[in-house]
């Protein structure tokens, strides 16, 4: 029972306390502000973090972007270029040449070795 006084004591103490409206009010504000709102702090971090990321995906691009555009002055001068890419890329060649593709995956030699032991 002395407990339940006391915490009723406290209780009113509190409640007489004239600028307690004010300060929970502000709380609450900042409470809101600060976490809850879809304008909040938290929310402005998140953004300015994705905003990052996006921005180094930019430069990725444009870097990639001024890759290309050199590739293809180069390619739009010099007719050589042009072959070498045909050539590396696509496989083409000339008619009197023929074309090896070497290739280092195990399991193309071992369809080989199969084929050949199966003849």
């Amino acid at each position: 029972m002395k407990v339940l006084n006391n915490i009723k004591a406290f209780v009113v103490k509190v409640m007489s306390f004239r600028g307690l409206k004010y300060i929970l009010v502000c709380l609450l504000g900042v409470l809101i502000i600060g976490f809850l709102d879809e304008n909040s702090v938290w929310s402005h971090m998140k953004n300015q973090r994705r905003i990052g990321e996006l921005q180094e995906e930019i430069d990725n691009y444009n870097a990639q972007h001024n890759k290309n555009q050199a590739q293809i002055r180069k390619l739009n001068k010099d007719p050589k270029a042009m072959e070498k890419i045909a050539r590396e890329r696509y496989f083409m060649k000339a008619d009197d040449e023929d074309i090896f593709v070497l290739s280092d995956d195990e399991k193309s030699t071992n369809t080989i070795a199969t084929d050949e032991s199966a003849e």
